[in-house]
């Protein structure tokens, strides 16, 4: 299925862009943050850290506290302790665990750190749906966008309320599927859980329903980003009568430009599936100080272009606070949209990730 268009929102720190097919249906879906980038396919001067034979591979660093994992497969092997490499990021830093690293063909000269950014989440969709044009809320971001994406590029009304419902969807657990029936999705530090419950399916037939549900169960992967290994327990079939979904699985995988494999059934009729992990799942970009923060920010931008004069201050917790007053662009952006700069008020009896927008008169 083709992308008819790419809807791209601004917001101060965030670029949010989205796919939608030919159907109307949201078919990708991307987060940029200027300011805390992914970091995939950035390319580095790094120094050979230490081997970890167990591990396959060797820890390298590629900034003054940021260290790496380079398998030997990808070009540790050889190398000795000391030695400089330039390296480029193929896995984002996700899950508690530090990026993944490859053996790049450039020249490893000069100090340990970044030599050059790679490709932003908004021009990684756009390469995905080569033929949909962009349409962009933001007359800055759509002067930048159109220098890498010459022709593709024009103005837009950024993300209506269904889509920002959908999008909001994304975060929660609970997801539900044609046919009535519900989806519950785990994600843990090992696998996906993917649980579909029919007991409110429309009808009594549990082989209809659970192939009706598979290719909303490959939307909701691709559209989460859920990677890694992903077991998924249908409703009402025995583990013999499961097998015949197979050919179902495959197709509705083929779609996923990540190209997630099917292994089949397990002993106890869970649909196994591997996913490369390559970006930070939906769910881990969603959570957090920092998340919040730039949420906060979308609703000040939003409500100053209601009331240009209206002024502000974010009452917040610690993290958040400092998350925002790490991120060397939000704020900045913030300022520039509406022409003063917003008051931080740090919070410490608010929740971890917590905030409160005061309207000052």
């Amino acid at each position: 299925m083709e992308a008819s268009v790419i809807l791209v929102s601004a917001s101060p720190g965030e670029l949010r862009a989205a796919a939608i097919d030919r159907t109307g249906q949201l078919a990708d879906f991307a987060i940029s943050r200027p300011g805390a980038p992914d970091g995939i396919g950035d390319l580095y001067c790094g120094r050979m850290a230490r081997r970890v034979p167990t591990m396959a591979g060797a820890f390298v660093r590629v900034g003054a506290e940021q260290h790496g994992f380079l398998p030997d497969t990808e070009g540790a092997a050889g190398l000795t302790e000391g030695a400089c490499v330039a390296v480029r990021i193929t896995r984002a830093a996700q899950g508690g665990k530090g990026p993944r690293l490859a053996i790049a063909e450039a020249e490893a000269a000069g100090p340990v750190g970044l030599i050059s950014r790679g490709p932003d989440p908004v021009l990684r969709l756009a390469a995905r749906w080569p033929e949909a044009p962009l349409l962009v809320d933001d007359p800055a971001v759509q002067a930048r966008l159109a220098l890498a994406l010459l022709g593709r590029v024009r103005s837009g009304p950024g993300f209506d309320d269904d889509l920002e419902a959908e999008l909001a969807g994304l975060a929660a657990e609970t997801h539900a599927l044609p046919g009535g029936a519900v989806a519950h999705i785990h994600s843990t530090s090992a696998l996906v859980a993917i649980d579909v419950d029919t007991a409110f399916a429309t009808t009594s037939s549990h082989g209809a329903v659970n192939r009706a549900v598979i290719p909303e169960l490959a939307r909701q992967i691709r559209l989460r980003n859920l990677a890694g290994a992903i077991l998924i327990d249908l409703a009402g079939l025995s583990p013999r009568r499961r097998k015949a979904l197979a050919s179902d699985f495959v197709a509705a995988l083929a779609r996923d430009p990540l190209r997630p494999r099917f292994f089949g059934f397990t002993a106890l009729g869970l649909a196994e599936i591997l996913r490369p992990r390559v970006a930070p799942p939906l769910h881990e970009l969603l959570a957090g100080p920092h998340a919040a923060g730039l949420a906060a920010l979308r609703v000040v931008a939003r409500e100053s272009r209601v009331a240009p004069a209206q002024m502000f201050a974010l009452r917040a917790a610690p993290g958040v606070v400092g998350a925002l007053e790490r991120d060397p662009v939000a704020l900045a952006e913030l300022a520039r949209h509406t022409g003063r700069a917003l008051m931080l008020e740090s919070e410490p009896a608010l929740a971890p990730a917590g905030w409160v927008l005061k309207h000052l008169s």
